[in-house]
């Protein structure tokens, strides 16, 4: 089994040190969290459908211009990402009301919106990812104007292929959390799309019956929740032969 460094362990994914310089390997795990970590379980196979759905999604996104992190997948639960300078800003692509936003303004879940709205959060799990403004990011100095202005364009360019690309398999693309990071090459720095992009952080419903195929599943107890999944990569025609393959996870080295 590899032994690595592992740089970094979040709620869903391990960091470990990369076999060339300037790249990290991301571990997909099946951990789950719900309402800021308060909500633990297991979803069988989530990390090698992640990774897998991540690297489908990423590669496309690509294809049509949209600068990524991603460089290609290494196992059934690992892919190999450029290392980047993650920007603590989580942004909000929201389509249709549904979750906080339904909550907040008390508009009816599933109503569409009059278009697409843009929120940003705060990183930050002890302070419970607060939203905030353009004023406080900038202000702040978590990001500089122009970056926020890339930040959002290339937002709304996932928002609109992404769009498209569910409808195309009977999916609605309700609202979805994109990350993005600094990735400096020589002197000059551009603006990324980091993380992933997967049920985790999508919502996605059948549009027929309006049934979610996301986390949802796990927030609200709804059950088949690893079928939800498997769902997802199937209509991307991604799904592995037989279900997914587990394989075992680096040991790290401190």
């Amino acid at each position: 089994m590899t032994r690595r460094r592992r740089i970094y362990e979040g709620k869903a994914k391990v960091l470990f040190e990369g076999p060339e310089p300037g790249t990290l390997v991301q571990y997909f795990k099946d951990d789950a969290t719900a309402f800021n970590n308060q909500k633990k379980g297991i979803i069988t196979g989530k990390g090698v459908l992640n990774n897998r759905i991540s690297e489908y999604l990423m590669s496309r996104l690509s294809e049509i211009g949209v600068p990524t992190h991603f460089v290609r997948r290494l196992n059934m639960r690992e892919q190999l990402v450029r290392e980047v300078e993650i920007i603590p800003i989580e942004l909000v692509v929201r389509n249709t009301a549904a979750g906080s936003l339904s909550k907040r303004f008390g508009i009816p879940e599933g109503t569409p919106l009059p278009r697409s709205i843009i929120e940003y959060y705060y990183k930050s799990d002890e302070l419970n990812n607060p939203m905030v403004t353009e004023e406080h990011i900038t202000a702040f100095g978590w990001a500089a104007p122009q970056d926020l202005d890339d930040m959002v364009a290339l937002s709304l360019r996932v928002n609109d292929y992404l769009s498209g690309l569910f409808l195309g398999i009977g999916l609605r693309l309700v609202d979805f959390k994109l990350e993005f990071g600094r990735l400096w090459e020589n002197e000059e720095m551009r603006i990324v799309l980091a993380d992933e992009i997967s049920p985790d952080n999508c919502r996605l419903w059948d549009i027929k019956t309006n049934e979610k195929l996301d986390k949802d599943r796990f927030r609200q107890d709804l059950g088949k929740v690893e079928e939800a999944y498997q769902e997802v990569a199937r209509r991307l025609g991604i799904l592995p032969e037989g279900g997914p393959v587990d394989v075992k996870g680096p040991k790290t080295v401190q």
